[in-house]
């Protein structure tokens, strides 16, 4: 893996490879445990008219993203080195919420693939959990851990839309419905459109796919082209999974089946496929947990090495412990962190609003940053808006810090 941004131009096979890696890992990392739940839990309870929801989020994180990846990929700058350099001590305080976020997130990445081998092949959630942090620490103990990463992202993000899709045609949906209701909604529901924003932008995932791109050497003006698809599709890659998920689960539910249980998404695969479907719902929620657990800690990791020459050397083990911990914590732990978790959701929305925030700094103000590239005014107001909105969900996250304290 790649530990700095001089690394040799890689040939056109190789820049392709990683643009592919770095596309899916963005989309796998925000196509987590989390993920599947929202969905399901926003379709049971809006019906065809979630399907708006999902199209207007998709056009926000977009905007976000066009704009993250095009300053981190024209300037070469990971987001905590450009945030020093805007503002001393910003960087530090973005890669520690980020740090934090991402190892209490990863646990409950850990629980999701217990939870998939459990549904999959009935194995005991410890083990199953342990199983699969020790295949991801394999990953990035192989000699070539980029290109292991990139592969193994890709091929799961592509399971895991295939099974679903399978899933949503057993289902039977309403699809006519569904596409009047995406651009006529009988019911709007800004919770929903927030709630899918923070979960697909917010946190490490905003940041995962770029600085993939930033350790690959694939950066600079001249690449702005493949940067700026690459961060179009990855969201591309994550709105087909959230409509195929959702699809899949509005056909069980506008079959007039009522989804009761904890776990309505396994039931409702259950319903529309059988017990296959039961299994394939949980190599699903395994492949989407496992995606999750690696681009946690890869892009965790990666708010850290560019502080210590020690660090950036030690990188690999530093993710591979990481990940250790985040197992570790998950099997020492009875049930879900849930207050940890509450707090790291928070501080993701706070962080969302902060590192775009900085990120459009350069991009307005600081061509020095950005070799010179002068920054499309269109891209610009685009991200402007697209920055009021984080506030609002930045705003929205207080209330979750505020919940810890009552």
């Amino acid at each position: 893996m790649a530990q700095t941004t001089t690394a040799r131009t890689p040939s056109s096979a190789a820049r392709r490879s990683t643009l592919l890696g770095a596309v899916f890992l963005m989309a796998t990392s925000a196509i987590g445990p989390g993920f599947i739940t929202q969905t399901t839990e926003f379709t049971i309870q809006l019906g065809a008219a979630f399907a708006f929801a999902i199209v207007v989020s998709i056009l926000v994180d977009i905007a976000v993203q066009l704009n993250v990846w095009r300053v981190i990929g024209v300037s070469g700058m990971r987001a905590q080195d450009l945030g020093n350099r805007v503002l001393p001590g910003v960087g530090y305080v973005m890669a520690a919420l980020v740090v934090f976020g991402g190892l209490v997130f990863n646990v409950g990445n850990v629980a999701g693939t217990s939870l998939g081998l459990d549904a999959m092949l009935g194995l005991d959630a410890k083990i199953g959990g342990t199983v699969s942090a020790v295949i991801a620490i394999g990953i990035f103990l192989s000699k070539r851990a980029g290109v292991a990463m990139d592969r193994i992202v890709v091929v799961l993000g592509v399971v895991m839309i295939a099974l679903t899709a399978f899933v949503a045609f057993s289902s039977a949906p309403p699809v006519g419905q569904a596409l009047v209701q995406a651009v006529w909604p009988g019911e709007v529901d800004f919770l929903a459109i927030t709630t899918l924003i923070g979960g697909t932008v917010g946190g490490y995932i905003t940041y995962a796919g770029a600085h993939r791109l930033v350790d690959a050497g694939v950066t600079g003006p001249d690449r702005v082209v493949d940067v700026s698809r690459s961060s179009v599709v990855s969201l591309l890659v994550t709105g087909v999974m959230r409509l195929v998920l959702f699809l899949a689960v509005l056909g069980v539910v506008a079959g007039g089946v009522t989804l009761t249980s904890a776990n309505p998404a396994a039931e409702a695969f259950q319903h529309a496929a059988g017990e296959v479907g039961l299994r394939l719902f949980g190599m699903i929620l395994w492949a989407a947990s496992i995606t999750s657990v690696v681009g946690a800690a890869y892009t965790s990791v990666s708010f850290l090495v560019t502080f210590s020459e020690r660090l950036a050397r030690a990188r690999n083990w530093l993710v591979v412990g990481f990940v250790a911990l985040s197992a570790a914590v998950f099997l020492l732990l009875d049930q879900a962190p849930t207050t940890l978790l509450v707090l790291a959701g928070a501080l993701n929305g706070l962080l969302l609003p902060v590192g775009f925030g900085v990120l459009m700094f350069v991009a307005a103000r600081r061509r020095d940053l950005l070799g010179g590239y002068r920054y499309p005014w269109w891209l610009l107001i685009v991200g402007v808006i697209a920055w009021l909105l984080t506030l609002y969900l930045g705003a929205n996250s207080l209330s979750g810090i505020a919940a810890l304290w009552k």
